[in-house]
């Protein structure tokens, strides 16, 4: 296996399947088989969650509402699709653990790396919820920062397209897909893999960055047996 152990970074929109917003239960089973598999192979797995899929801060501000509370709002909407992703895994027989970087201690443990580290070694997935805890910050950001702090061998960042592409490939039929880029061309180019922070955090401390398709069964494994699926940055 050429990753031990991964971060993987699913958007809250991924949750929602076929909806408009909430989460989708069938979606949430299907994520649960793909990753059990790929921790039936002894692969030790993290996971960030976002929250778009039920509120999101910037959506929020530009409504006149104040950007630190909807911040607040959209970390309390990564904890509730952290306890559901834990409920789906769960049922698929897999030990998890969710953790908060901010106190929730009823519904999840608080964020310590040891202890989350600890979890990993055990088998145990670990959720990731409530961003890095601060306003102004991604779940990109949490997953980077998160990734780097556990000692992640990459970040695997789950989409519903099968890479980076020169362009929105769902509104330009002709952009052309990359299959490896390093960081210094996605900034070049302009490219939106990440938000900036998060990207030049990845870029900082060398880790690499896949980006591919999630909804595709059997993507996650194929990654993580070695195959080439999507588009892979690194330096």
């Amino acid at each position: 296996m050429p990753y031990k152990r991964i971060l993987l970074k699913l958007s809250g929109e991924a949750l929602m399947g076929d909806r408009q917003y909430g989460i989708d239960p069938k979606r949430l089973a299907e994520y649960a088989q793909e990753i059990k598999e790929v921790v039936d192979k002894g692969v030790e797995v993290a996971i960030v969650i976002g929250g778009g899929n039920i509120f999101r801060g910037v959506a929020g501000a530009s409504n006149g509402m104040d950007r630190v509370q909807g911040d607040h709002m959209g970390m309390l909407a990564t904890v509730i699709n952290g306890l559901a992703l834990q409920s789906a895994l769960e049922d698929a027989d897999i030990p998890t653990r969710l953790q908060s970087a901010i106190q929730i201690n009823e519904v999840a443990e608080p964020f310590i790396r040891r202890k989350a580290m600890r979890h990993l070694e055990k088998g145990r997935v670990v959720i990731f919820s409530g961003g890095t805890g601060n306003p102004y910050f991604t779940t990109d950001s949490a997953a980077v920062l998160r990734a780097i702090e556990i000692n992640a061998d990459v970040i695997l960042k789950g989409t519903r397209v099968d890479g980076i592409y020169t362009s929105d490939p769902e509104k330009n039929k002709d952009a052309v897909k990359f299959n490896s880029i390093t960081f210094e061309d996605v900034l070049k180019k302009g490219l939106k893999v990440m938000d900036t922070t998060a990207f030049t955090l990845s870029q900082e401390n060398n880790l690499p960055i896949i980006v591919f398709d999630m909804n595709t069964k059997g993507n996650l494994l194929k990654l993580i047996e070695g195959e080439k699926i999507g588009t892979k940055v690194n330096i």
